[in-house]
């Protein structure tokens, strides 16, 4: 990979991460962590919180962005 696409890749990855950081501070990502598949314990001293189906999201996301940028450079 040549210093041009490094830069690309990034000053790509530094744009998705404030467009979604504004997406969670405005609000935008609300529904995430509360998906189905994720489990909540809520006890009166404790708190468990399995996030399985977000994290599979993720993965499968970020699985995604790679593959694209691969392919790309």
């Amino acid at each position: 990979m040549d210093s041009r696409a490094a830069a690309t890749l990034v000053i790509s990855a530094g744009v998705i991460a404030i467009v979604v950081g504004l997406l969670i501070l405005a609000g935008g990502l609300n529904w995430f962590g509360t998906l189905p598949g994720d489990i909540r314990i809520e006890r009166e001293n404790t708190r468990i919180y399995f996030p399985i189906t977000s994290m599979i999201l993720i993965s499968l996301v970020l699985n995604l962005v790679f593959f694209i940028a691969r392919r790309l450079y």
